[in-house]
């Protein structure tokens, strides 16, 4: 599907000089003198640079539309993590740096959104929110309240997070998977 240079957003993916691109930022500029263009920065699906372009509203590029699976995290073995396609129950194995360090969030039995390019895995989606236990969150210290009064935590997956003072050592909390920041207790 052709769109115009300027009807690029965030999320969306073009094909661009021979390879698949997704739209990390855009910003429209109408400067002074001359026309108006599409400031994009665009982050290669495949091996993972990134790239600012300008799109002026008379260029057209192609909007790849993905297909989208729903997948079930089944384990990890060694590097490989290992997922079971939903309708057809076959299993895929990606390599773990291709998640990255939200690896880390994947539990046993999770719902995951894999997007495909033909036939080919070049993304996934996390759920946007996990519920963790903290095994350690350092003790609050009374009148520290000039500086910020978030202090560190760390999760039973072993990641590090910023949780409020009032956070125990045992305690479970909502984490959003994007931003790998604390939100709020687990109910």
């Amino acid at each position: 599907m052709k769109i115009s240079g300027n009807e690029i957003k965030p999320g969306f993916v073009i094909e661009h000089n021979g390879g698949l691109w997704a739209a990390v930022k855009s910003n429209h500029v109408k400067p002074g003198k001359g026309g108006a263009f599409n400031q994009v920065e665009l982050k290669n699906l495949i091996d993972g640079t990134k790239l600012n372009e300008r799109f002026r509203s008379s260029e057209t590029v192609e909007r790849v539309e993905l297909e989208m699976k729903d997948f079930q995290f089944l384990y990890a073995e060694g590097e490989q993590l290992v997922f079971m396609d939903t309708d057809s129950y076959e299993q895929l194995e990606l390599q773990s740096d291709f998640v990255g360090d939200r690896a880390a969030f994947l539990q046993d039995g999770m719902q995951v959104t894999v997007e495909l390019y033909d036939d080919r895995p070049i993304g996934i989606r996390l759920p946007d929110q996990v519920k963790l236990k903290i095994t350690e969150a350092d003790p609050v210290l009374k009148g520290q309240t000039a500086a910020s009064s978030y202090k560190p935590a760390i999760l039973e997956n072993g990641m590090r997070v910023m949780v409020p003072p009032f956070i125990e050592a045992g305690e479970t909390i909502l984490v959003d998977t994007n931003e790998i920041t604390y939100l709020r207790r687990a109910d």
